[in-house]
């Protein structure tokens, strides 16, 4: 297992880069620590596989550095970097058992044949693979060669780094949710360093510990499930975390005081002076549906539609020509119907620029 270290990390596609559009990965300064869960998320085409095939050394980046516990391994091919990797689709070999497969990485490695049974089975066993390991891998189930995958990626011990590469993508939908749940299960038996890659948020919040949010080949926000959902550094972590998404409404700002639609917001601090959320940007009031209440006072707003979600009802309303979703439980209005709506000013931020420009509760300026 190893800390790996991102130094100033940049990559292109292009021979001879000119502007930051010709960067297909943004400068990167990142830590992941020793034996943690960390999760890459973002849409398709956000950088994460490149990211990803850097940290392998499947690709050399254009500039900066990857350490893995302090030592330059950016010109190591990936067989002297000591890693794992778990990719979309079952890499194993059909006509082998399942004890084979999993043996396969040991015995490469010349471990004798007493200390690949005791590991084997281990893992086996972790896995629910135990009663199939006379089994050929090509009679299997997709979930289960999709264990049989990660068991290879995590049966040697001196892995510095396991990294799966959007692993459940094949899976049937109901099978997901086991899988997710044993990968972690895993992750907290075995405390190896690994990195999840998906696009799925559902995935990267109940794996990792921390989460990596990408988009656009920039790192946007780092932090834990709860943080993203509570206080998100950007309007796209907004958006992208959270069903429904983040409301992001237009706004202005004077004197120091935000307005939506000629009312005045209150919102969860001042209006930050310094930081990325800066300048004279574009301005927008970021306000998650969960925090959006009906009240007797308030923004008037029309009903639009609601949608019963089972546990609660998603409430489209409009204020002038602008939506603004609300998480509703009990009783909701009809369709049509005129409503005031009330935000949580804890929980109501601005942002300039897409960055967040208000303090937090308690900072001090």
């Amino acid at each position: 297992m190893a800390q790996i270290t991102l130094s100033k990390l940049q990559h292109s596609y292009y021979p001879n880069p000119k502007t930051p559009d010709d960067y297909a990965l943004k400068e990167i300064d990142l830590d992941w620590e020793d034996g943690g869960a960390y999760a890459l998320l973002g849409p398709s085409g956000c950088g994460k596989s490149t990211l990803l095939n850097i940290i392998s050394g499947l690709l050399d980046p254009s500039e900066g550095q990857v350490l893995f516990d302090g030592k330059d391994v950016t010109g190591l091919p990936p067989d002297q970097r000591n890693i794992a990797q778990v990719f979309q689709f079952p890499v194993i070999y059909d006509t082998m058992t399942v004890f084979n497969n999993l043996a396969f990485p040991l015995r490469n490695r010349g471990l004798n044949e007493d200390a690949v049974k005791q590991r084997v089975e281990e893992i086996a066993h972790m896995l629910e693979l135990d009663t199939m390991l006379d089994s050929r891998a090509a009679g299997l189930s997709p979930d289960n060669k999709q264990k049989i995958s990660m068991g290879r990626g995590l049966v040697r011990k001196d892995v510095n780094v396991v990294m799966f590469d959007e692993p459940l993508t094949v899976i049937d939908p109901h099978l997901k949710w086991k899988l997710r749940s044993k990968l972690k299960e895993l992750h907290q038996r075995v405390r190896a360093t690994m990195i999840y890659v998906t696009h799925d948020q559902t995935e990267a919040l109940t794996f990792a510990d921390q989460v990596v949010v990408m988009n656009d080949g920039q790192i946007v926000q780092i932090g834990t499930p709860v943080e993203l959902f509570e206080r998100p550094a950007h309007t796209f972590v907004g958006h992208f975390i959270g069903s429904p998404g983040m409301n992001v409404l237009p706004c202005d700002v004077n004197q120091g005081m935000a307005f939506f639609h000629g009312h005045s917001i209150r919102l969860e601090g001042a209006i930050d002076s310094t930081g990325t959320g800066t300048g004279t940007g574009k301005t927008e009031i970021g306000i998650r549906p969960e925090y959006v209440s009906l009240s007797d006072k308030g923004l008037e707003a029309t009903i639009r539609k609601v949608a019963d979600v089972g546990r609660h009802n998603v409430v489209d309303a409009m204020v002038g020509d602008t939506l603004v979703k609300a998480v509703v439980n009990g009783v909701v209005p009809a369709q049509g119907e005129t409503v005031h709506l009330s935000f949580d000013p804890a929980k109501t931020r601005l942002y300039r620029d897409g960055w967040i420009a208000t303090q937090a509760q308690g900072a001090t300026p």
